[in-house]
């Protein structure tokens, strides 16, 4: 092995790891102690398949034990700190990310294949979720119920209040680690949870960094934890009855996993997507063909919300596609760490894999290539647009049926609205969709039709820091992802009923 590429230089970060024949063995955060590893899992980079660092492999033994101090000790003290108090955590740790982000946005950038220009992004998304949290703070004040709406229930009153579940497990997808992780922890820490966070095993670094962060802002130590195990072996975890809720972002069949063994529990779940694109005659195609192309090859296609079927009226279907196919073409593929390069790695190269080999079956069955469809390195490969016609063969692709989490998308016409519509819905998924146009009154007609969690006007689909809600449908989810949304999800309403029958308080009319 060589020079490692992952360069970490922040004094206040190294205390997450240490180097050791020129590879990172990093500690993990539990209940207030960094826990090495009795064994070691390694991490890789996407960038050159090169192992950067090494995480602990946490036993049952250590999880259990967390889990204990967490259920017994842990909720109550986060609960126990006055709402005030933990915005002001929230805020602190958004300070701190600020004063400590170099770091952290080389980890992204190394392990996770970002660009700087995305891994900035997402760093500072980061941020800024931390400093809305104010905005969850105010969905979580309850309601007050009069009694004399009923007969049975005058001279009473209730007050119904939102309290935290208790535990919440966050199970945090690759392709946003830091902000998916910042997002879950920001949302179940407002109304008083304890929090537990699985990240991601290809790319766990960043996660391993906000901990740090999240010590030094002042948590309880015993309210939070970071469980490295891999996916395959959390089961145990996601059915432990000490566990109350868990939001997880990850593919379908991930959730569908997870719905299957964890039991009851409250769930917040943003799955499967891959959205379409609907191209009106009207559309100003310029706009049109950038925001799409960006849809297409945006942080590689590994986008719950990036557009993998677009759908074009007929007058304008050979003009629209041939501006696609040059934003396309422009589009450089190379190493993120490089200037100039808008497309890096795939995650793995399993990932890639499975792109090509959807490519391959959609061609055998008649697509066409229009652009890309290169592999340029294990991990690297060419976005890639695939013209396909005949609406029976599109049906039966695993690039419509699915979601090939890579840069590749097809793109077909059509003639009438409720065609484009119909195959906009035939996907089993229904995160989001993008309608491109002027007529107003036409579209109404799509957002009406369209059975998906968002609709994105002249714009593609871009979930940001959830300033605006989103989630799916279908099965692409459960519940919604989004400052002051996702909070309702983790918070458990109770009534409280006072009874003041016979103490003249007050003298209904019941003429």
């Amino acid at each position: 092995m060589g020079d490692n590429i992952l360069k970490l230089k922040d004094p206040f970060l190294k205390q997450t790891y240490e180097i050791k024949d020129n590879k990172y063995y990093f500690k993990t955060y539990i209940c207030g102690d960094w826990v090495k590893g009795v064994e070691w899992k390694e991490v890789r980079s996407p960038i050159n398949n090169e192992v950067i660092a090494a995480i602990p492999k946490l036993s049952w033994e250590t999880i259990d034990n967390a889990l204990s101090k967490i259920h017994s000790t842990g909720r109550w003290k986060i609960r126990d700190l006055p709402g005030s108090k933990r915005l002001e955590l929230l805020y602190r740790i958004a300070d701190l990310m600020e004063e400590h982000k170099d770091d952290i946005i080389e980890s992204l950038v190394v392990n996770a294949g970002k660009t700087y220009s995305q891994a900035k992004g997402e760093v500072n998304a980061s941020i800024d979720r931390l400093r809305r949290s104010e905005l969850d703070a105010r969905k979580i004040f309850g309601e007050y119920v009069p009694g004399d709406w009923d007969a049975t229930t005058l001279e009473t009153e209730a007050i119904v209040r939102k309290e935290p579940f208790g535990v919440v497990l966050a199970v945090v997808p690759f392709n946003y680690p830091l902000f998916d992780t910042v997002s879950k922890f920001v949302y179940s820490i407002i109304p008083g949870n304890a929090v537990i966070v699985k990240p991601p095993s290809t790319d766990p670094l960043p996660v391993l960094l906000f901990a740090k962060i999240v010590e030094e802002g002042g948590i309880p130590k015993e309210s939070f934890a970071i469980f490295t195990i891999p996916g395959r072996e959390s089961d145990k975890l996601v059915k432990d009855k000490r566990i109350h809720a868990i939001t997880l972002t990850g593919s379908t069949a991930t959730g569908e996993h997870v719905l299957s063994v964890s039991g009851i529990k409250q769930f917040v779940m943003e799955l499967g997507g891959g959205d379409p694109a609907i191209i009106l005659k009207d559309a100003d195609l310029d706009i049109a063909a950038d925001r799409v192309a960006s849809g297409i090859y945006s942080y590689t296609g590994q986008r719950c919300d990036a557009i993998k079927l677009i759908l074009v009226e007929q007058p304008v279907y050979e003009e629209f596609k041939s501006k696609l196919i040059e934003k396309l073409s422009k589009v450089k593929v190379g190493d993120p760490r490089q200037e100039g390069i808008d497309v890096g790695p795939l995650i793995t190269k399993e990932s890639a894999d499975e792109m090509m080999a959807a490519l391959k079956e959609a061609l055998n069955k008649g697509a066409k290539l229009l652009v890309g469809g290169e592999r340029l390195g294990d991990t690297y490969v060419k976005p890639t647009l695939l013209e396909v016609k005949s609406k029976e063969i599109l049906k039966e692709l695993t690039l419509y049926k699915g979601e090939v989490f890579a840069p590749v998308a097809i793109i077909t016409d059509f003639s009438k609205d409720e065609e484009a519509i119909q195959l906009a819905n035939g996907r089993d998924y229904g995160l989001d969709a993008s309608v491109f146009g002027e007529d107003i009154t036409r579209i109404r007609k799509f957002l009406r039709f369209l059975e998906v969690g968002a609709v994105y006007i002249n714009d593609m689909p871009r979930h940001g820091v959830g300033y605006y809600p989103f989630g799916g449908r279908k099965a692409s989810g459960i519940g919604r992802e989004g400052i002051g949304y996702s909070v309702e999800h983790v918070t458990a309403l109770k009534t409280i009923v006072y009874n003041f029958r016979g103490k003249g308080i007050w003298k209904y009319s019941l003429k």
